[in-house]
């Protein structure tokens, strides 16, 4: 008798224990940030003295989605609901609460600050488990010494065939391997980084400057994944003449956003968090491999034509907000290439990121590279790099892995270096160049975008710094030479992002070209277009935008 009472106690324990577990997470959005202890005129209680420096560098203002989440609010969700706060998103003024019932939830119906409530994800255990410890950090010697040469194969040994696909040697030669820049990495996990002998000097010099779980809220980052692992390397890695990456001298910042148990809207949130903490640190890039579309509970899946314009999911928000803030946000296309989805992912569907794609050794597309344009038109992918495969380190070792992955971080790096050769320059200008040296700029695809990097052409391109003509709303495009002959190259200056479509007319009003270009708000680096053979005689530029139309006369000499 005893021995059956106890059998029932320890299943009503473990009972509880199983009912107590469950947690739903619930998305808590606010109506404003009203008596919030913070100031805009004074940024540094919540914003690193670097991040200060890169918006100065922009001329970026300090305004209200700067501002942290009232804590109060927060404080206030928490106690009427019993839950346990998750994050926090100062960008879209929301937080993320765990709750063990869902009723709980109803507490906040009427609250006059909170603006809505939905539902991110549900947990049969509770989210926020303790990380695993594989042990403290050990780091090899002498294996990745300084070293200085020539960029060669010898020297990049493993990743010379991604490295000169996009000349990104050109760069190196010069002396700019990313220093001074800091990217962070938003993935899965980076299981095997803290002690990968590859990693030895980005260690040992100390440019690992944050690391944070989204996934768990704790700041263990090395285990549940070597995804992550591998999409450093092709940046961080340092091994002359056994493999080197692409930005072997930048800092980093180490993110876990996503979620291996579950697929689940809450990771795009982390995602969206991971940005805002990047922002605050002080970060120049972000890149994510990671993309999403469909869901565990397929309720949440998205849909292409309504979901992926650009500007609509949590993702696609985060990247736009991130570049608004001064960061090239950096994005996979994903591999859904050839399958029932086939298109891009969110957010590399997101107006200002700069979108990867994968190809092979014959710059080939992979066949799985997911294909754009976005909903609202826009050409994605932006540009591709190798990829199918790419050289990439495993936990312990080093080995070629297939995806846009493994691409992504490629351009991410080299942009670090492009920006280290110029400082003084944008994201717009940065992802501007990218685009307008690579292999396809003025006939892109649905699977490859613009084409390949380079970025020989790139660091020429940036080092011609020129001063804006005087623009005015209705001349915000100036066409040069006048007369032309073989090509034109147009300065534009539009009021709103957006693609800007240029028509070539002759005089009996017939189009001669016709192209088009997504073009940045503002002064975009001038740019030239090839004309076609076309007789001596006057021709009409029209130039239209969503919310501008210009017209410009132009006459073709011999």
């Amino acid at each position: 008798m005893r021995k059956v009472i106890g059998v029932w106690l320890l299943i009503s324990f473990l009972l509880c224990e199983q009912a107590t577990a469950t947690q739903y997470a619930y998305q808590v959005t606010f109506t404003d940030k009203n008596n919030t202890p913070y100031s805009l005129s004074s940024p540094l209680t919540y914003l690193s003295a670097r991040a200060m420096a890169r918006r100065t560098m922009q001329g970026i203002a300090i305004d209200s989605t700067d501002l942290p989440v009232n804590h109060k609010y927060i404080d206030s969700v928490l106690t009427l609901t019993g839950g346990k706060f998750h994050e926090a998103s100062r960008w879209l003024n929301m937080c993320v609460i765990l709750l063990s019932d869902s009723s709980q939830i109803h507490a906040l119906n009427g609250i006059s600050f909170v603006s809505n409530t939905k539902m991110i994800a549900f947990y049969t255990g509770a989210l926020h488990r303790v990380g695993q410890i594989t042990g403290g950090t050990t780091y090899s010697t002498g294996r990745s010494a300084q070293k200085t040469t020539t960029s060669d194969a010898t020297y990049y040994a493993d990743t010379w065939n991604q490295t000169l696909m996009v000349h990104g040697n050109a760069l190196y030669d010069q002396g700019y391997t990313g220093a001074g820049k800091l990217i962070a990495v938003l993935d899965a996990g980076f299981l095997g980084t803290d002690t990968h002998p590859g990693f030895d000097s980005l260690w040992t010099n100390g440019r690992v400057l944050d690391e944070h779980n989204f996934t768990l809220d704790t700041d263990y980052v090395f285990s549940y994944d070597t995804h992550g692992t591998s999409v450093l390397s092709t940046m961080a890695g340092y091994v002359p003449e056994t493999f080197v990456g692409c930005a072997p001298r930048a800092s980093y910042a180490l993110y876990v956003t996503e979620d291996d148990n579950s697929e689940q809207p809450i990771e795009l949130v982390n995602m969206l968090c991971g940005a805002e903490r990047a922002d605050s640190l002080g970060a120049d890039i972000i890149t994510s491999s990671l993309g999403y579309n469909t869901f565990d509970n397929p309720a949440y899946n998205f849909t292409f034509a309504t979901d992926f314009d650009g500007k609509t999911t949590t993702a696609a928000k985060a990247a736009n907000m991130a570049t608004k803030k001064g960061m090239l946000f950096v994005a996979s296309a994903g591999n859904e290439g050839g399958d029932t989805w086939n298109m891009i992912l969110t957010p590399g569907d997101a107006d200002s990121a700069i979108t990867i794609g994968s190809v092979d050794i014959t710059e080939t597309n992979a066949s799985n590279s997911g294909y754009g344009p976005n909903a609202a038109g826009r050409v994605k992918p932006d540009v591709c790099a190798l990829g199918q495969p790419a050289y990439v380190f495993t936990q312990t070792d080093y080995n070629q892995e297939n995806g846009t992955s493994f691409a992504t971080p490629q351009i991410a790096g080299w942009a670090a270096c492009l920006w280290q050769q110029t400082p003084s320059a944008t994201p717009a200008q940065i992802r501007f160049a990218i685009t307008k040296c690579a292999s396809q700029y003025t006939t892109p695809g649905i699977q490859i975008g613009y084409g390949i990097p380079n970025f020989a052409c790139t660091s020429q391109l940036l080092n011609v710094r020129d001063t804006p003509p005087p623009f005015t709303p209705s001349n915000w495009v100036i066409a040069t030479p006048n007369p032309f002959s073989g090509q034109l190259t147009l300065a534009v200056s539009p009021n709103s992002s957006g693609n800007v479509n240029f028509q070539l007319m002759d005089m009996a009003g017939r189009a001669v070209l016709s192209v088009q270009y997504y073009l940045d708000k503002g002064y975009n680096t001038p740019f030239s277009i090839s004309i076609p053979e076309l007789p001596v005689g006057i021709y009409v530029l029209r130039a239209i935008s969503a919310t501008q139309h210009q017209v410009l006369k132009l006459e073709k000499r011999p």
